[in-house]
């Protein structure tokens, strides 16, 4: 019987994947185009960002002078908010709450005119108008709060600290149904309920507000968001206005509980004032009894009006274009000069040679990406605020889920971008494939091109979705805004969103590797 043919082990290390990567890495910084194009992409990514940034003015005016805007209102957790009402309050020193009645709910609504010149205001409630009960920290702006409410579409609700919403029972109130509210302190923690009949009591939820002092304000409040009017454009998109309301709730049956001791005294809290000193639609109030009639006008929310961080990136695309440049060059090359086979023989299991050219590229992508989005951030948020734009204050994890996201993503087009470069081998046609596969859905999705479901739906199902990683200010539900991709808007998460533009670089690796592996390769 004969001994079967012999077959040479390959030698210890050969085709090691640290080998493979330190010298996918030398490959990349000893071609001079390569590193310069890499560090273009980063320059031009700042040098454009500072100049958007230096572009965007802003002033407000104070009569017929102009001064710099105000820094924005910020709630207990660091958010810029919305905290306008009228309240009707007393103090309340320790322990206690309060119990009300609220017999009915009603409005009026500002809509465009029909007839130029004649203002068309309409009996009504818009969706988060709210009239309820409060004990809120002080009458000082933007100070900790709970609230229970009942609003215009939404039932009732139990909110706190402006981002915080726990809905109730669904809903509306009317003479015949009225709606019993009621708020409890006990320490830091505030428990709201509801009743339909004042006996029978349902929790609505808990707030603890550490830190609330001794005494704090407790009473009924009123208020209404502008109505949100949506415009489409010619080409598609959206812009949105935000029209005058008001609401009022009648209260009675008002009981109170621990030592609320004083007179009650009304304030409209966050009153905007003309230069002749009246208020700009004025909140009121009128009591007959132990019946209470509060009218507000304005919000007590989160706010997303304003200049969000993130727009010096909007110049990114730019730089982004030329990293895709890099990466298909990367490997197109290799294939114009005919070194592939060369590369190929270096490793005999291609697989890993492609990863090691991936990894090398999306490390390098990285890095240089970095510094780039950071400095941007950075120093073109701090340009904004220098021109007087009321910039949107976020978290530091924000901030750095930003840079960091936005780094990644840079990376993930890279390598996406070598991917399509192995599978089309021909520099211009892969070039222009992933430049319509990454960067042409955002720009459609984020200008006026675009109805906004289509937008949305580019922004899903596209490498494009990745920029959700850019979104500073999240959608609140309690909220009503313009949540479009023309707003600064995306439709995932920022994590999920990166998950698009994850899966098909994935996808695109696993289809160039099954093209190396054939004998052509």
């Amino acid at each position: 019987m004969s001994a079967p043919p012999h077959r040479s082990e390959p030698q210890a290390g050969r085709g090691g994947f640290g080998r493979l990567l330190r010298a996918e890495w030398t490959k990349f910084r000893t071609v001079r185009g390569w590193v310069v194009t890499m560090t273009a992409a980063a320059l031009v990514t700042v040098l454009f960002g500072l100049l958007s940034a230096s572009s965007n003015h802003a002033s407000c005016s104070a009569g017929p002078i102009e001064v710099a805007c105000p820094p924005p209102l910020v709630g207990p957790g660091g958010e810029a908010v919305d905290d306008k009402f009228y309240f009707v309050h007393r103090p309340l020193a320790g322990d206690g709450g309060i119990t009300v009645r609220l017999t009915s709910m009603t409005g009026r609504i500002r809509k465009p005119d029909v007839i130029p010149g004649q203002r068309n205001v309409v009996p009504g409630v818009v969706p988060w108008a709210k009239a309820g009960v409060m004990i809120k920290e002080s009458t000082r702006q933007g100070s900790a709060y709970a609230a229970v409410m009942m609003t215009g579409e939404h039932g009732v609700r139990m909110q706190h600290d402006f981002t915080h919403d726990v809905a109730g029972r669904p809903g509306g109130v009317s003479r015949q149904s009225p709606r019993w509210l009621r708020l409890i302190r006990s320490g830091d923690t505030l428990t709201g309920y509801e009743s339909a009949d004042g006996t029978e009591w349902a929790q609505i939820g808990t707030a603890t507000l550490t830190g609330l002092p001794q005494t704090v304000q407790v009473g009924m409040f009123a208020t209404s968001p502008g109505d949100l009017t949506v415009t489409r454009g010619d080409l598609g998109g959206s812009g949105s206005a935000a029209r005058f309301t008001e609401t009022t709730g009648e209260f009675d049956q008002v009981m109170l509980q621990g030592n609320a001791s004083g007179a009650w005294r009304n304030d409209d809290i966050g009153a905007i004032v003309a230069p002749d000193g009246s208020a700009h639609h004025p909140g009121r109030a009128g009591r007959s009894g132990g019946t209470f009639s509060v009218t507000g006008v304005g919000d007590i929310a989160p706010t997303i009006e304003g200049t969000t961080p993130e727009r010096p990136l909007s110049s990114a695309l730019i730089g982004l274009i030329l990293v895709i440049v890099v990466a298909v060059m990367f490997i197109t090359a290799e294939y114009r000069h005919g070194l592939i086979r060369i590369t190929l023989l270096a490793g005999p299991r291609r697989g890993r040679t492609l990863a090691a050219k991936a990894l090398a590229l999306g490390l390098v992508t990285f890095a240089a990406a970095l510094p780039a989005i950071a400095i941007t951030f950075t120093a073109g948020g701090r340009i904004l605020r220098d021109n007087g734009n009321t910039v949107l204050p976020v978290s530091l994890l924000t901030q750095m889920r930003i840079v960091v996201g936005m780094a990644a993503l840079f990376a993930l087009a890279a390598v996406l971008s070598l991917a399509l470069g192995t599978l089309l081998r021909r520099s211009v046609a892969a070039v222009i494939t992933a430049i319509a596969v990454i960067v042409v859905p955002h720009v459609l999705a984020t200008t006026s091109v675009l109805p906004d479901s289509a937008a949305r739906w580019l922004l899903r199902l596209t490498p494009a979705a990745g920029f959700a990683m850019q979104q500073s200010i999240p959608q609140y539900a309690h909220v009503l805004g313009h949540y479009a991709p023309t707003a600064g808007f995306y439709p995932l998460p920022p994590w999920a969103g990166l998950a698009v533009p994850a899966g098909y670089t994935a996808l695109a690796l696993g289809l160039a590797v099954h093209r190396l592996r054939r004998r052509d390769a």
